[in-house]
């Protein structure tokens, strides 16, 4: 198993920038790939960023390419998720997600997120 948790999230205004972080615990050596996730109130949870967690490239949404960026440090087992420029449509719940099978969908470990509000 594989524990994840979130922190770093708060209230910012338009135009500002928060970095979120994700600590990962346990089976952290059977990660194949990590990625965040979204969900603002009445909206389903949408993908954000992610990237394989031995390396390669990283990919993003298109409603958060060039001002999000996703990163790790191997040595702490911490994801990050570096937000700049953010909109009030960036608010939701931040969640962090994790696997262990080497394909494009599907994630077994979930944290239990962090809010991010953006005011106008």
């Amino acid at each position: 198993q594989v524990q994840l948790v979130e922190s770093g999230g708060g209230l910012v205004q338009a135009g500002g920038s928060l970095r979120l972080s994700c600590a990962a615990s346990g089976r952290t050596f059977s990660i194949y790939k990590m990625a965040w996730f979204r969900q603002a109130p009445g909206k389903e949870r949408e993908f954000v960023a992610r990237f394989n967690w031995s390396g390669g490239n990283t990919y993003y949404a298109d409603s958060v390419k060039g001002r999000f960026t996703i990163s790790r440090d191997n040595a702490k087992n911490t994801v990050y998720l570096q937000m700049n420029s953010l909109k009030p449509e960036d608010t939701a719940v931040y969640y962090c997600a994790g696997d262990a099978r080497a394909t494009t969908i599907g994630y077994d470990y979930w944290g239990r997120g962090t809010q991010v509000t953006v005011s106008s």
